[in-house]
């Protein structure tokens, strides 16, 4: 690595061959045998319903879509597929990765990732879908635990933070995603409200009372198409697939692709990040202070050198991804003697 010096790392599948080899070998039999099930979500995907930012732009308000999808997804993944081994990393910029490494899931076939995917997916159509999520009754548990989730965070990041109902440029593209029966009572409510707390609870009451079977989970609708997760399919579903490594640096940012301790989910603060330029400066300052504080000639070397990264901002984000190895690392052990006392009992 300090030969080629790349400037970025992608990590694809375990191969039949090297992968040097693809074009040498017999046509058909080198092929991808294992590869961890990976999801990526990014904040461009969500561009028609965040106000704060756009494209590559993110900043703390809209950061908590990404909380949400990570509350969402992990919830999904250890509980309803069982996968123990999860691994959440921040892009560096403007996104977040998982990597799936249980063995189960590794050795999914690409089938079955896509059927993962869809099952976790539930806003669809393009940008010329109006309204992207549509419920069906009843509503399946697993959306039912993801709205609850939503709930938690709706208020506060779109009535509060977004304020998705200010004006009536912005409560417009909210109506159209309601039956046309209630759209121009509500029209009017909207006008003599002061907050988008307000009229999103004059919107809800109007709802129940108008006790319609099409609007029935329309409130629920608009929370999930303005909140629920937005994966990239296409990245889950294809075995080929490459996606960057963790602690690479983002060329646009600087910033290093962490890893994200789920325990402090809600704290994790993308712009407190560590550049790549931070830890060059940090290691410099280490040096220099090493160098003053060195022992002169004749003198005895008392303390044994710290490695490098644990002296820099790193430190934490290292001792996360230490901890998820050591359990991927023991869960494999007790595999492998689960194994053997098997062969021995036959």
């Amino acid at each position: 690595m300090q030969k080629m010096n790349p400037y970025k790392i992608d990590i694809g599948a375990v191969y039949s061959h090297k992968p040097s080899m693809h074009n040498s070998v017999k046509s058909g039999t080198f092929q991808a045998q294992e590869k961890e099930l990976v999801f990526d979500i990014d904040m461009t995907d969500y561009d028609d319903v965040r106000r704060c930012c756009s494209s590559a732009d993110i900043c703390n308000k809209c950061w908590t879509l990404m909380t949400i999808a990570m509350r969402i997804l992990d919830r999904a993944l250890a509980e309803d597929f069982g996968f123990q081994h999860r691994f959440w990393v921040y892009s560096g910029r403007r996104g977040v990765h998982c990597w799936v490494c249980d063995e189960s899931a590794r050795k999914l076939s690409q089938a079955e990732r896509s059927a993962v995917a869809e099952y976790l997916s539930v806003v669809k159509g393009g940008e010329d879908t109006i309204k992207k999520v549509q419920l069906s009754d009843p509503i399946h548990p697993f959306i039912r635990k993801s709205i609850t989730v939503v709930e938690k965070y709706f208020e506060q990041y779109a009535l509060v933070g977004q304020d998705i109902l200010e004006n009536k440029q912005n409560w417009e593209k909210v109506l159209a995603l309601l039956p046309e029966t209630v759209r121009e009572a509500l029209q009017k409510d909207f006008q003599k409200a002061r907050s988008s707390v307000e009229r999103w609870e004059k919107l809800k009451k109007c709802l129940h009372s108008q006790d319609l079977k099409k609007g029935a989970y329309a409130a629920k609708e608009i929370m999930l198409q303005y909140c629920y997760p937005r994966l990239d399919v296409n990245v889950s579903k294809g075995v080929n697939h490459l996606l960057k490594s963790p602690f690479s640096v983002h060329p646009k940012t600087g910033r290093i692709s962490v890893p994200i301790d789920f325990r402090r989910l809600d704290q994790f603060d993308p712009f407190a990040v560590p550049t790549i330029s931070l830890i060059c400066s940090e290691l410099d300052n280490v040096n220099i202070k090493e160098e003053q504080e060195s022992p002169g000639e004749g003198e005895p070397e008392v303390k044994r050198k710290t490695r490098d990264y644990k002296r820099t901002s790193l430190a934490p984000y290292v001792k996360v991804f230490e901890q998820f190895l050591d359990k991927l690392d023991q869960s494999r052990k007790g595999e492998l003697l689960l194994k053997s006392d098997l062969k021995r009992e036959f």
